[in-house]
C-alpha cells in the first residue's frame, strides 16, 4: 500500500516550526509586553473578567483587546482563505505566513510605550496562523496553544493502552511532539526576550520564513 501524501502544509516538520514560532510569541508578549498572552486568550478572558468584577476597567480593557484582535485575525485568515483558495501562482497559506512575518516585524520597532498595539498585532498574527495550519500528518492540532493538543493526544494513549492500536500511540506522538515544540519555543522566547527586548520578535519573523521557503518548494 502506498504511503499518504500529505500537503507540506501538514507535515509534522512544518507543524513543530510553527509550534516552536508560536510558543515564542506567548513568552515575548508576556515577558516584554506587560504580561499579556497573544495566544493563550483563555488566559486573557479570565484576567479580563477578574478586572471586570473587582472594577478595574482599565486593565480589564489591557486584556480585552487582544482578544478582540484575535478574533479579527480569524477572520482576516478566513478572508484570505475565501478569495486566493484558487490561485495557482502562490498557495494561500503561504499569503498568509508572508502577511504573518511582516506584521511580527513590524512589532518589534514599536515601543514600550505603545506594548498594546504590540500585543494587539502579535495577537492577531498568531490568530491566522491558528485558524490556517489546524492538521499536522491530517490529525488536527493548534500550533499555538497546547489544550487541545493534550487533550487529544492523551485521548490517543488511552486507546493504544485500551487496544493496543499502533495509530492511536502514533497519533498521541504527533500530540506531544508538538506540545514539547511549543514548550520549547515558549523557554527560548523567555529567555531571548529578556536579553534581547523588543525585537526579540524578529526571531519568530525568521521562523516562519523559514516555513514559507519550506511550503514554496512543495506544490501544496
Amino acid at each position: 500500500m502506498d504511503k499518504i501524501r500529505h500537503q507540506t502544509s501538514e507535515t509534522f516538520r512544518l507543524s513543530a516550526l510553527l509550534a516552536l514560532s508560536g510558543g515564542f510569541q506567548d513568552a515575548y508578549t508576556y515577558n516584554v509586553r506587560d504580561g499579556v498572552f497573544s495566544n493563550a486568550q483563555t488566559g486573557n478572558v479570565v484576567l479580563m473578567s477578574q478586572n471586570l468584577m473587582m472594577g478595574q476597567w482599565g486593565k480589564a480593557l489591557h486584556y480585552l483587546f487582544p482578544v478582540v484582535t484575535f478574533a479579527l485575525g480569524v477572520l482576516v485568515a478566513e478572508g484570505i482563505r475565501y478569495r486566493y483558495q484558487k490561485t495557482k501562482k502562490i498557495h494561500w497559506r503561504q499569503i498568509v505566513v508572508a502577511l504573518e512575518t511582516a506584521i511580527l516585524f513590524l512589532a518589534g520597532f514599536i515601543p514600550k510605550s505603545f506594548n498594546m498595539a504590540a500585543t494587539m498585532l502579535v495577537s492577531f498574527a498568531c490568530a491566522m496562523q491558528v485558524q490556517t495550519f489546524r492538521k499536522v500528518h491530517g490529525y488536527g492540532y493548534a500550533s499555538t496553544m497546547c489544550i487541545g493538543n493534550l487533550r487529544s493526544g492523551t485521548e490517543s494513549l488511552a486507546l493504544y493502552i485500551r487496544e493496543k492500536k499502533p495509530g492511536a500511540l502514533k497519533k498521541a506522538i504527533h500530540y506531544y511532539g508538538i506540545i514539547f515544540v511549543f514548550a520549547l519555543g515558549a523557554g527560548l522566547g523567555g529567555i531571548v526576550s529578556v536579553s534581547v527586548g523588543l525585537p526579540a520578535i524578529w526571531v519568530s519573523s525568521v521562523l516562519l520564513a523559514v516555513a514559507f521557503l519550506m511550503m514554496n518548494r512543495e506544490k501544496m
